[in-house]
């Protein structure tokens, strides 16, 4: 509630609220009146011919509820952030406390992580009490994408293969989880209609999947000549380095059938990691980087 880019919303918030309170306390103290004594007060309603329905008052008993709630109220929005972008008297905010949770947790958990810290990755992978800490932070922030067994989706990579687009070595991994990584492949839609399918059917050709012989032929050619070996280098084995796959495995990220090989090439990929450094911390990445590297042997292009 405090940051407001123009005055008049905060004061707009503030009289909302008071007149909403106020005008409560007004509707409380209006309905709480007695009705003269002896006067049959009804509201008109009839039913059954004599069955009337009488105005009275509220026990006072619930009527002091209701005067409570109002009261309460005007306490709490000067012990508490609500009118406005005044913080109360107590300065209390949703971010501050969620800050006090999350250093008492840490506090707690430190000596724990400082242990895995201190063991080297591959160690650690091997050890079941700290593969089972990294599975509980992979379960609570990564399976989003890559799925509770860790097996991926379309556009999100399988982590329990040996294929490995950045690398699976260690210190691969941590920079992986640590900040992130941004793959893009180009969209190629100038080379043509005919030149595009006949890379998608070299590329197929390449992992061994049904292609037309005469159309990989071309596409072969194409792979040199259109700059393709300058990323999935001259053997299409891919580049860790930036993130290009290998084209000779039957691993696909978003799938290898002909169609969808000519969209990839046609309008290209934009595919990004998120970095976790940050809100992690270095210990959790590494106990996290320790799971993943546990899920599969390191080495390979994934």
């Amino acid at each position: 509630m405090n940051d407001f880019v123009n005055q008049f919303w905060n004061w707009y918030v503030i009289l909302l609220v008071l007149v909403s309170i106020i005008a409560c306390g007004v509707l409380l103290w209006s309905q709480s009146t007695s009705p003269v004594a002896g006067q049959a007060d009804t509201t008109g309603h009839v039913w059954d011919e004599t069955l009337e329905e009488y105005n009275n008052p509220l026990p006072k008993w619930w009527m002091w509820l209701f005067h409570f709630t109002v009261i309460f109220s005007l306490v709490y929005a000067v012990l508490y952030p609500t009118l406005g972008s005044f913080q109360g008297v107590l300065g209390w905010s949703s971010g501050g406390q969620y800050a006090k949770e999350v250093a008492k947790a840490d506090a707690e958990t430190k000596p724990l992580y400082d242990k895995y810290l201190a063991m080297d990755l591959p160690t650690l992978a091997a050890d079941k009490e700290g593969v089972e800490t990294g599975k509980r932070l992979y379960l609570t922030y990564c399976m989003q994408c890559h799925g509770a067994d860790a097996h991926g989706s379309k556009g999100f990579p399988n982590l329990a293969d040996d294929d490995w687009q950045w690398g699976g070595q260690p210190a691969e991994i941590v920079e992986t989880i640590s900040n992130g990584r941004m793959a893009v492949m180009p969209a190629h839609a100038q080379l043509g209609a005919e030149t595009i399918k006949d890379l998608a059917n070299y590329v197929r050709s390449l992992s061994g999947l049904p292609a037309d012989s005469l159309r990989a032929a071309k596409g072969k050619e194409a792979f040199e000549t259109v700059g393709c070996s300058g990323c999935h280098g001259p053997d299409a084995h891919g580049m860790t380095a930036m993130g290009a796959p290998n084209l000779t495995d039957k691993t696909w990220l978003y799938g290898g059938s002909e169609a969808t090989i000519i969209e990839t090439i046609t309008k290209g990929r934009n595919n990004q990691m998120p970095a976790w450094q940050e809100f992690l911390g270095e210990a959790k990445v590494h106990a996290l980087a320790a799971y993943v590297l546990s899920l599969g042997k390191a080495g390979g292009n994934k």
